[in-house]
Parts: C-alpha cells; structure tokens; sequence
C-alpha cells in the first residue's frame, strides 16, 4: 500500500468520524428538545396532582381486598379510558383480605396502676392478641442471634421486644430499610420458636416521632394454633420502652389489637396501553402499585408511582409523540402484602408470549427525582449511562446499576425482559411516613411528583426511541 493509499484512508475515517460526531450531536439535540418538551407539559399543564388529590382525598387508604381497593380501579380505568388510550382493561387477581379492627390499645405498666400510654398498630396480616389483650413482661433483643442466645427458659411468655433502629448514617435510606424490616417481617415466627406470647416491633424509621408504622409479616410455617400477635411501637415510644425496661426490668406491657384474616377476594390490575407505531407487540411498562396500608391514603407509596405512571402516557400524547412499541401503564394490586399483582401480569405476559423491552417503577414516593437504578446486563448499561446529560438541566442525571421494583422483578424471574429499573426520588424523608398514618396527600410537594412524572416520561422516551438495541 502507497503513501498516498494510506493517507486517502485516515482521510475517509477523519471524515466519517466527523459525519457520526455530527449525528450523534444532531440525535442528541433532539432528545433533548423532546424531554424539554416533557418537562415543560409536566410542570405547566401536569395531571398527576389533581388525580393523586382524588385518590387521596376521595378514596383513601386502599389496603388489598378493601373497599378503597375497590374504588381505586374504577377510578383509575375510568381516567385512562378518559385519556383516550387505544386499550384499557382489568386484569382478574386473587389477593389477601386483611382487616385491623378496632383501634390498638397499649400501655407500660411500670407498677400496679402506673401506666405510659404507647402508639401502636398491629402489623399487616397478625392474629389479633387474646380477648382482653396481652399483658406480660417484656424481652428486649436487637437480633435473631440475640434471641437464640436468649432462649427458651427467658422468652417463654413473655413478649419479644424487637429493637433494632434503621442505620443511620447510611445516606441510601433503602439500605438501611433493607438492615432492619426482617425484624418486621419475620419477628414473630422466629419468636415463636422460644415460646414468646407476643411481638412488639420498632417501627421502621428514620424519624423520632409517635407515629407507629405497619407493614407485612409472616409466621412462615407456622402452625395456625402457635401464631401469636405482633404489633408495631413508633420511635419514641420504643426509645422510651427501651430506656425503662434498663430501670424495671419487671415492667409489663400490654397491648389490645383485633384484626383479622378473611378468605381471599377478587381484585384486578388496571391496564392501559398506547399501541406501538412499529413494533405493536413489544412492550414498554411503567407502573406503580394501587394498593396501600390503612393507616394513612397513601399518597407516597405508593398513589404517587400510580398517577406519575399514568401521566407518562398523557404527556406522550400531548406532545404529539407516537411511540414506535406498545407503551402500558400498569397499576398493580397487592404489592403490599402478596405482590400477586406482579406475578399475575408476568404470568399472564409468559403464557401470551409477549416480549417486553423494558418496565419503569415508581415506588420510592413523590419526592424529587434523582435518577434511576437499572437492572440490566453491564452492556445495556454502558448505553444507558451515556443519557445521564440528557437528565443533567433537570438534577435527576444519576444512573446507577442496582434494583428496579418488587411489582416488574417478576417479569425477570420469568425470563422474558432484559432491562428493568426504578425512579429513584430523593430519599431521605420516605420513611417518615412509609406505612405510617401521616402518609397524607398533605405531605406531597406538587412539583416535585411532576418532576418525577417527567423524568419518568424521558426515559420511557428513550427506550422506546433505542431499546430495540438492548439484547443482552
């Protein structure tokens, strides 16, 4: 090969190099215009707040098998009927029906007739405590190594304290969930085992308040006759349980909860979808779960995922943008305690043969968006990344490999979607009101769950618009 070969050779890659530079600028420019677009719609035309009033404010709590669930669907199928969308249907489930009662009672009685009120509530899916209440000594533990050393001969009949606070300085305040709710979770059948009459949990928080905060349990394989109750204390009142019991180790506790498990009942998830312009038969979801614990509404968690989810689709459709897969919002029932939303809709896509793109949850709270956690091999998320500046002028640019959400993982455990992810919202002040009675429409910032809505609406953009590249 001649000098002059090689130098018309370097020319052609120098010019190339310049042609796809100049693409990718152009590509990018447009991206950037569409997802300025979306915010603008977002923030200055946004639906999300006025129906997360509604379901709030209107309709409630919607614990599963509630009527509040059940108003919930019709609410949300009748909005995405009103949007215009090419398909909306209810997706049957079977799901747990859990009731609470009357309110729970508690105090500490520290001598006869000396009594301190404590906040409780019982957790989602205990056995209500003896006709009368439960009134006992207590055994204060941090862990279930703990317990063990304990044992029998000083856990028999008395009431397992579990008292283990979420970490602290952990600045991923899911981490430091994920450090203590198997407390929560599993506190009672472990607690069983010991013979212990009775669980009393704290709460999982990150603030020093009285709110009590439920959530799910389970007895595992525990025999219906040796289920025992289990309740949730708030933060000070297990801060000031803990301080007394070092001054009276005798004191005793006493608490009164009447709730009850029901036969299952019938539910649905609500479906919506915009059919693909290319590809009708690919699917892109975004969803969030309609279901929520009785204490409070639930606006955080989770009606803020499920109206930011039906929101993407209406801001798609106002900008005029006709995606080229089928895009579906999907409102889940039963992430709370059974997640049977989830496995339905990945069971029923698996038997139909449906091949999903990519799924989007939100179930983090309405607060400001930061970016998102994707599920995905490291290929597809090299490709991803490289949208991180895209969400720059918006503050929510922080792409990070890690989980997505408990309603889409089904779809990965039945092998059929290669890329998952979860909006990831500003965490800190979530568990304050996770499960908690102050979980109120009152403590959503309107702009906030727009951002997060637009943010949302950016990315499902940019899958639809590339994710056919995604193969691994």
């Amino acid at each position: 090969m001649n000098k002059h070969s090689i130098k018309e050779i370097i020319f052609f890659i120098f010019l190339t190099l310049i042609y796809y530079s100049g693409f990718s600028q152009k590509i990018n420019q447009q991206d950037s215009t569409v997802i300025k677009q979306v915010f603008n719609a977002s923030l200055n035309e946004g639906q999300s707040y006025q129906w997360l009033d509604y379901l709030s404010n209107n309709i409630g709590s919607r614990l599963s098998g509630s009527l509040g669930a059940e108003l919930a669907v019709d609410y949300t199928k009748e909005q995405m009927q009103e949007l215009g969308l090419d398909k909306v249907w209810l997706q049957p489930v079977m799901v747990p029906k859990w009731t609470r009662g009357a309110k729970e009672y508690s105090y500490i009685e520290t001598s006869p007739g000396v009594t301190s009120i404590a906040n409780i509530c019982a957790l989602g899916g205990s056995v209500p405590t003896p006709y009368g209440g439960l009134k006992t000594k207590v055994v204060e533990v941090k862990s279930f190594d703990e317990l063990k050393e304990l044992g029998r001969e000083k856990i028999e009949g008395n009431i397992v304290f579990y008292n283990r606070p979420m970490q602290d300085n952990l600045i991923q305040t899911m981490h430091a969930y994920g450090g203590a709710v198997g407390q929560r979770y599993s506190g009672a059948s472990e607690a069983t085992k010991f013979g212990a009459a009775g669980v009393v949990v704290r709460s999982m928080s990150l603030s020093q308040d009285d709110f009590p905060h439920t959530g799910a349990m389970s007895y595992g394989d525990t025999p219906e006759h040796l289920k025992i109750p289990a309740c949730a204390i708030s933060t000070n009142g297990a801060n000031y349980l803990s301080a007394t019991l070092k001054l009276q180790p005798n004191l005793l506790f006493y608490f009164n909860q009447n709730c009850k498990s029901h036969p299952d009942v019938q539910s649905y998830n609500v479906i919506g979808e915009i059919t693909g312009s290319e590809y009708p038969n690919k699917y892109i979801v975004v969803g969030g779960h309609l279901d929520s614990w009785d204490l409070g509404d639930g606006s955080h968690d989770d009606g803020a995922g499920c109206v930011q989810s039906l929101e993407v689709l209406r801001l798609l459709k106002m900008i005029g943008y006709q995606p080229k897969h089928t895009i579906r919002a999907v409102m889940f029932m039963n992430e709370e305690n059974g997640l049977r939303g989830g496995n339905k809709y990945a069971t029923e896509a698996k038997k139909k043969g449906e091949q999903h793109v990519f799924a989007l949850e939100s179930d983090a709270g309405g607060f400001t968006p930061r970016g998102f956690s994707f599920d995905t091999s490291d290929s597809n998320f090299d490709q991803i990344k490289s949208w991180e500046t895209l969400f720059e002028p918006y503050l929510a640019n922080r792409f990070v490999k890690g989980g997505s959400g408990a309603d889409i993982g089904p779809l990965k455990n039945q092998g059929i979607i290669k890329v998952l992810a979860g909006l990831s919202p500003d965490s800190q002040r979530y568990f304050d009101y996770h499960h908690a009675a102050n979980d109120t429409f009152d403590k959503v910032n309107k702009r906030e769950l727009e951002m997060g809505a637009a943010a949302m609406t950016g990315i499902i953009y940019l899958m639809d618009k590339y994710g056919t590249d995604f193969t691994n």
